[in-house]
């Protein structure tokens, strides 16, 4: 389950077009922050993914993935051109295929090899007909689905979304949300050459002037219990009444935002209505890692959770510059693990009513936050000073570093885990979670 949002230049208050993500997934599952360079290969080289082998490219351009651990691909992501991509599960009537390529393996291969959002939907386009989509996504559970993507540059935004081998575009015109839904319908840019035949054939659709993508190729039962509508149509209202005037800070509210009845008990109850997403039922996932992209011209910002809940995290600022130490090299995968980890044992100490003074770390947080964002407005969109650029970054790390330190040392002692509160389901799931987790650690 995840959340992806763009706002066009149309849209924004400095003319940015602004990408935002929540990744949500099974809530022991570490969310990488990789940074991998340019990378040139001998003719006829092979590239193994996460499930197959593909043909490589003779060059790779240079990408930040932030990425589960244990998959080739990224669930989200930028390149050197500011091109960015962010995929979602969505779930169709079409059978899902044998291991092939993952969703987040097209989108760390269109990054790698593509520097616009036209030439990364034609490139996924393409491995999808070449290739197909197929095999298990979960990390502790088995979990299979079909994607959609949006995908970002500094001037354009496209929405994809398939089912198996069947495909329909959009181009966005100012502000636009995918969640865990097909959301084209009748009217679209590009599509499949057979996508209405088929949909007919199937019977899912009574003839070729009655088709609607999301309502012929939609598995009804599971999209309605994901939580998509909600989420999506909360994010469209918060977007439609700031059009104009959105801002990398819009973005991290909406990110951070629960469902009405959940604020304020989010560490009780699950919630797949909430865009923070927070687990603790049968089915749904937790939020692991936040995201925000501001793309201006040739000047791209990043606000980075690093970890996962991000109403409880810190967004850091990042740059793709040389001698930033926030991002992980691809023989750092254990660090950036550390890393996330780290930050989810605050998450867990939360949880467990181990934290005696929350609103204090919060409040630090928001203070840190709040001086960030003075800095980001006083570049004025100037990044030239990539050393004054570097010392925002490692501040920032360091004030997040002391401010975790302090409030771990101050977690209540000699307490048994699982001191949880909430129904019994919820207390039992996340029980278990925190035993899996830390017999890792």
């Amino acid at each position: 389950m995840c959340d992806t949002m763009v706002a066009l230049g149309n849209s924004t208050r400095n003319s940015a077009v602004i990408f935002a993500k929540n990744s949500d997934r099974q809530p022991n599952e570490p969310l990488l922050t990789i940074r991998i360079p340019r990378k040139k290969y001998p003719q006829g080289s092979r590239l193994k993914c996460t499930y197959i082998e593909i043909d490589q490219a003779e060059e790779s351009y240079e990408v930040l993935l932030l990425k589960p651990s244990w998959m080739w691909g990224a669930e989200m992501g930028a390149n050197e051109f500011g091109l960015n991509i962010g995929n979602e599960a969505v779930f169709t009537r079409e059978k899902q295929g044998p291991e092939s390529l993952l969703g987040m393996d097209m989108l760390r291969l269109a990054l790698e090899r593509c520097c616009t959002s036209e030439e990364a939907l034609d490139l996924i386009i393409e491995l999808l007909a070449r290739y197909g989509q197929g095999g298990n996504c979960g990390y502790e559970k088995k979990f299979y689905y079909h994607n959609s993507f949006l995908i970002a540059d500094p001037e354009s935004a496209w929405v994809l979304e398939t089912a198996g081998e069947y495909w329909v575009a959009e181009k966005v015109k100012d502000i636009r949300i995918i969640s865990n839904r097909l959301s084209i319908g009748s009217e679209y840019d590009r599509a499949h050459p057979d996508l209405v035949r088929h949909a007919v054939d199937r019977g899912w659709c009574k003839s070729e002037t009655d088709f609607h993508f999301a309502r012929c190729y939609s598995d009804p039962l599971i999209t309605r219990f994901s939580g998509s509508q909600h989420r999506h149509s909360s994010s469209s209202c918060v977007l439609e009444s700031n059009k104009g005037d959105i801002t990398m800070q819009t973005m991290r509210n909406i990110l951070r935002s629960h469902e009405k009845e959940l604020e304020g008990k989010q560490f009780n109850r699950h919630s797949l209505k909430s865009i923070c997403m927070h687990a603790g039922f049968i089915f749904g996932d937790h939020t692991t890692g936040s995201y925000i992209a501001e793309l201006d011209g040739n000047d791209h910002t990043y606000l980075i959770t690093g970890g996962s809940t991000p109403c409880l995290a810190l967004y850091k600022p990042y740059w793709m510059i040389d001698g930033e130490n926030f991002s992980f090299s691809e023989d750092e995968e254990d660090k950036s693990c550390q890393f996330w980890l780290k930050r989810e044992y605050l998450h867990r100490l939360v949880l467990e009513n181990k934290i005696p003074d929350l609103h204090v770390y919060l409040g630090e947080r928001d203070r840190i936050e709040a001086e960030v964002d003075g800095k980001l407005a006083e570049l004025e969109g100037s990044l030239n000073d990539h050393n004054h650029l570097l010392a925002i970054i490692n501040e920032t790390l360091a004030a997040e570093e002391d401010l975790l330190d302090h409030t771990l040392n101050k977690a209540s002692p000699n307490e048994k885990r699982g001191r949880i509160i909430g129904n019994p389901y919820f207390r039992w799931y996340w029980a278990n979670q925190n035993k899996k987790l830390f017999k890792k650690v």
